[in-house]
């Protein structure tokens, strides 16, 4: 019965029991609740703080940068204009800069120099530009260019205005000259705001960059201002940060330790949270203080102690929630750590991806690219640059670079110090570096000439090093170097044909009574003026033969030569010159370009019958033979003066001569030519002995039968071996050689060529008429 009894009493004592226990969780659990919400609020008010304070510390830092790039972009310009300044600001219209009202191109004006300061900024684009300076100073600082960036403000009354009627914009200014670097005013009423209602101005300030040159004596022009009202900026800020639930002030401390409000912002609600911190932006310290009513603030809400409550009293439905809790829980948390994780997941994707693609590129672009630590050892250093320095293995010693990559100074023969190398300079901390350096080593036996760029590495990469750009710049070294002496050649050869025609007119001018005088000047000014022509022919031609595009056909070589025969010797004989001899073999059809094709055998054979020792007969003989299967060998012989052997590789150069040559009328540029035009055609040219005396020269064409496409080949570029001395002593050759076959002097005039016709001059030849072939064909 006692046991009755107490069985009796072991449901209620255990339902007590139960209720006591479930309550107590119930309680505990609430109160725990209730204290993880508040926790989370200040983590929540905490993140808004960090997200406010890094807004505006981010906008007004990227507020300088985009100035400060405005203002190094305007001291590259020696006089600045509206034209410059319209350009250089253009960007910031588009750049959403909050609370900006306009960027202005400030300039300092002494008293005196107002009317002449108004004039000159004027002319440079300022229409209607008129300057009002302040009585009370004697330095004025005039807005002359004014760009708007918001919508609701006009440009009317800015331009012209005297800044240094406001002392804080007058001592940012003041201050950002004198320490070169951008500065922002203490808080004051813009000037165009000081004639709206007191209720509808707000606190502001102004960014200020110097405009200096970048030389090293730098010179100061005026500054880049940047006009920024204080409420619209904390506004635009705070607005996507706060999402309505943040109280927010920003305060600045002025230069002379005043604290001035520039805004205040304000949302619904009864602020029991607060955070405050400092910002250094440019020279000056802002404070940031946000409030926030922690019920707003996402994790203050929500019914779930209420909930809990409800089911601990219910003991049924606390044990059916928590079987099913425990049931669930597991799938649930893993749910949320998903979710949770999704972004970061997807960031790390995103790396995976950039770092896959930067991968890419760098083994794609033919620019070579190499970075190194602070040390030297090589980080980073793409195939393109392997392939330009000759080298499969970096080195990380800087002191053995000059060795292990074969690293001169520009002239091939002096080896770079480890000093002088653009990669140790900026590693040394020289912002931007360049120069050019050649690589001799057994993988660049010939060596290759490189334009370099480089530049200290970026500090977010979380180390000291350098990073350095190369380009392959031998073509375009060889190429200046042949403009150079292109143009002192052309120069030269159309300065003498003008001066003969000014000295035989002045000479007709001077005695015109004598006709036998007057004609004779008159033949010598036409044949100066066929000098000219001849000249520009072949400096036509000498850039057709590299840039106009192939016409190719099948054409038979034996009317072409014959044609080209027949107007070298009516040359001869036109200018009492011996009568030539040739002989002409079987000579197949090719597939060429008919004119340039031409223009390789007039040269060719006209160098035939014009390098003749004196009184001996020109002679010229053409023959034809197979090179290789489908591509014919011409070859071009004569009895000439000769080419000595060690002028045989370098006769194809543009304006090389040989020494025998001094005496003949020539350009230099005859055999070029001829090297550019069959190299177009894939073939190749060359010259030797003729075994009977002279030269022979010989080149190849593809045969027209068989051959539907030829594959052209680009001109090889030639190595860099000349230094701008050799290139000097090139051109003085070139002028020399010219000299030597002047032989027409004019009374009272230093010596000037006789204007004789080219005898390869295409031109000339033409308006002469062809003889009958008097000659043998074999």
């Amino acid at each position: 019965m006692v046991k009755r009894r107490d069985a009796r009493y072991t449901g209620p004592a255990l339902a007590t029991a139960v209720v006591l226990c479930g309550l107590l969780a119930t309680l505990l659990t609430v109160a725990g609740l209730r204290a993880a919400q508040r926790e989370n609020t200040r983590r929540v008010m905490d993140q808004r703080d960090r997200m406010a304070v890094a807004a505006v510390r981010a906008e007004t830092d990227r507020y300088r940068t985009l100035l400060e790039t405005v203002a190094s972009g305007l001291a590259t310009d020696d006089e600045i204009t509206w034209d410059d300044f319209d350009q250089a600001t253009f960007p910031l219209t588009s750049a959403g800069l909050l609370g900006v009202v306009a960027v202005a191109y400030v300039v300092p004006v002494g008293t005196a120099d107002v009317p002449a300061a108004q004039e000159r900024w004027r002319a440079a684009g300022a229409n209607g530009l008129t300057l009002r300076p302040d009585p009370g100073t004697n330095e004025h600082y005039f807005p002359v260019f004014t760009r708007m960036l918001n919508d609701q403000d006009t440009p009317a009354g800015s331009a012209g205005a005297d800044l240094s009627s406001a002392a804080q914009p007058a001592d940012a200014l003041q201050t950002a000259r004198q320490t070169g670097g951008s500065t922002v005013s203490d808080t004051y009423v813009l000037l165009r705001d000081r004639d709206r209602p007191a209720g509808e101005r707000q606190q502001s300030f102004v960014f200020a960059a110097p405009v200096r040159t970048r030389a090293s004596d730098p010179v100061f022009h005026g500054w880049v201002v940047l006009g920024l009202r204080g409420g619209d900026f904390l506004t635009g800020v705070l607005s996507t940060v706060s999402q309505g639930q943040l109280d927010g002030s920003l305060v600045a401390i002025n230069s002379d330790g005043s604290r001035a409000g520039i805004a205040e912002l304000s949302v619904p609600g009864r602020p029991d949270l607060s955070r405050s911190a400092t910002i250094p932006i440019a020279d000056h310290v802002w404070e940031l203080r946000l409030r926030a009513d922690s019920s707003r603030l996402p994790g203050a809400g929500g019914h779930l102690p209420v909930t809990v409550l409800v089911g601990g009293l219910t003991l049924t439905g606390v044990v059916a929630w928590l079987v099913f809790a425990l049931a669930t829980g597991r799938t649930r948390a893993r749910t949320r750590v998903d979710e949770a994780t999704a972004e970061l997941r997807a960031a790390e994707e995103e790396s995976r991806k950039q770092a896959a693609l930067l991968s890419a590129i760098m083994t794609t672009i033919g620019d070579g690219v190499s970075v190194v630590d602070h040390s030297g050892r090589v980080l980073l250093e793409n195939p393109a640059a392997q392939r330009l320095m000759g080298v499969t293995e970096s080195s990380d010693d800087p002191q053995a670079w000059q060795e292990h990559y074969g690293a001169y100074r520009a002239d091939g023969v002096t080896p770079m110090a480890v000093d002088e190398m653009p990669l140790i300079r900026a590693m040394r901390g020289e912002p931007e570096v360049t120069g050019e350096v050649l690589i001799r080593n057994a993988g660049r036996p010939d060596g290759v000439l490189l334009g370099v760029d480089a530049r200290p590495l970026d500090p977010s990469a979380g180390l000291r090093g350098a990073v350095a750009v190369f380009r392959d710049i031998t073509e375009l070294r060889q190429y200046e170097k042949d403009l150079a002496i292109f143009a002192g050649v052309v120069a030269h050869d159309l300065k003498s044909p003008l001066a003969i025609v000014r000295g035989h007119c002045e000479l007709a001018l001077d005695d015109p009574d004598d006709a036998v005088e007057v004609r004779t000047s008159l033949h010598r000014i036409v044949r100066a003026v066929d000098r000219m022509d001849a000249l520009i022919e072949t400096l036509l031609a000498y850039s057709t033969a590299r840039d106009a595009p192939l016409h190719l056909a099948d054409l038979p070589l034996e009317p072409l030569v014959g044609e080209v025969l027949q107007e070298r010797a009516a040359s001869l004989r036109s200018t009492g010159g011996p009568e030539p001899v040739w002989t002409v073999g079987p000579l197949p059809a090719v597939r060429a370009d008919p004119a340039m094709l031409r223009h390789v055998l007039d040269n060719l054979i006209g160098n035939a019958v014009k390098y003749v020792r004196p009184g001996a007969v020109p002679r010229a003989d053409v023959t034809a033979v197979e090179a290789t299967p489908g591509w014919v060998r011409i070859r071009v012989a004569d009895a000439g003066i000769g080419i000595p052997d060690g002028d045989k590789t370098r006769v194809f150069d543009s304006f090389h001569r040989a020494p025998g040559s001094a005496g003949y009328a020539g350009t230099g540029l005859g055999l070029a030519i001829c090297r550019r035009v069959v190299e177009r055609h894939g073939g190749e040219i060359g010259v030797e002995d003729n075994p009977g005396g002279g030269t022979c020269f010989h080149f190849t064409l593809p045969a027209a039968a068989g051959i539907e496409e030829t594959e052209m080949k680009h001109i090889p570029t030639e190595p860099v071996e000349e230094d701008d001395a050799q290139v000097r002593a090139a051109l003085e050759r070139a002028l020399a050689e010219r000299a030597a076959i002047m032989d027409s002097r004019l009374p009272g005039l230093s010596a000037l060529p006789a204007a004789e016709p080219s005898a390869h001059d295409p031109a000339a030849a033409r308006l002469r008429a062809p003889v009958p072939d008097h000659q043998h064909k074999v």
